[in-house]
């Protein structure tokens, strides 16, 4: 039983708050985030995706080794650098962002750089937006989704948007929707699922767009509303969820852990069948949540994703 996460892995520097302000370098990138969550819960972890071949690239991949990722579909590149993202943080812990991509390594993986191995040797594979700005990395993500499918794999997809990220909103909610009708599993932050409803059914309440992703074939949709609850929709049942009550330093890597958090679990219990069962659904994205609290409590990302020992602590 083991997971992939496609995408990016860039640097962020997180600033200290202070003036005159300073940063300091902390390994990151949602899917690379990700892929180290689900490891620290025990369960085996691999990262595909493309790095520059740099001092930034190189400290990626040992980061990512350090954590028990496996890095054998991890490629580098000398056409572009390694990506880089400056975070600061308001006094709740709350994020904003300034990258410097593209160009960058990431966007530079193609198709034909898939090891069709791997999707014979894994369980899961999970996805993100970041890598479906641009049209040819987009191609690789359907690619990977579709080669995922085809192999029985359960595919994951948390949307994690960055408008800033994209030149044009142009192709967006089209390339978003054809990820969706390719995704089992799908985590949308409220404010994402907003954008996605103005865009595709203007007028229209949420359960309009809600019911569309169920509609797409989706076994799970998961929306989470920061400190509010969490709510959840699969073709037979609904519900929600509080998630526990924390002080937030660094929100950075939380919605990175509750997914690992959820994906861990997922995988540990017997993947799809479980997807249907409301009551391990609701333990799942519980599990998840506590996860996502025990994150926001630390800076950076990778040092701040809990390991399964972690989550007691967490009522």
């Amino acid at each position: 039983m083991s997971v992939v996460c496609f995408g990016e892995a860039l640097i962020d520097f997180l600033s200290d708050g202070k003036n005159p302000e300073s940063f300091t370098k902390f390994a990151g990138g949602a899917p690379a985030n990700v892929a180290v969550a689900v490891a620290k819960h025990g369960v085996s972890s691999s990262f595909c995706g493309m790095l520059g071949k740099d001092m930034f690239g190189e400290f990626l991949q040992q980061e990512l080794q350090g954590h028990n990722v496996n890095t054998q579909y991890c490629l580098f590149t000398d056409k572009a650098k390694t990506a880089l993202a400056f975070v600061s943080l308001d006094q709740s812990g709350e994020r904003s962002f300034s990258f410097y991509r593209p160009p960058s390594a990431d966007l530079l993986f193609r198709v034909y750089d898939f090891d069709i191995e791997m999707f014979r040797t894994h369980t899961l594979i999970h996805v993100c937006s970041n890598s479906l700005t641009e049209s040819k990395i987009y191609k690789s993500t359907i690619h990977a989704l579709t080669q995922a499918k085809k192999h029985g794999l359960t595919t994951s997809f948390d949307m994690n948007l960055r408008l800033n990220l994209w030149s044009c909103l142009n192709h967006t909610i089209e390339r978003l929707w054809h990820v969706i009708s390719l995704s089992d599993v799908i985590k949308l932050a409220s404010e994402e699922l907003a954008f996605l409803n103005k865009h595709s059914h203007p007028e229209q309440n949420e359960d309009v767009t809600i019911a569309a992703i169920l509609g797409a074939n989706v076994k799970c949709l998961i929306i989470t509303d920061g400190a509010n609850d969490i709510r959840y929709f699969t073709n037979s049942s609904s519900g929600h969820i509080s998630p526990p009550t924390v002080k937030a330093v660094d929100t950075t890597a939380a919605g990175d852990a509750f997914i690992g958090g959820l994906l861990a679990q997922l995988v540990r219990n017997n993947n799809k069948s479980k997807l249907s069962d409301n009551a391990f659904i609701k333990d799942a994205i519980l599990y998840a949540s506590k996860c996502g609290a025990f994150a926001v409590q630390k800076k950076g990302a990778f040092s701040s994703l809990p390991a399964s020992s972690d989550i007691a602590t967490i009522e």
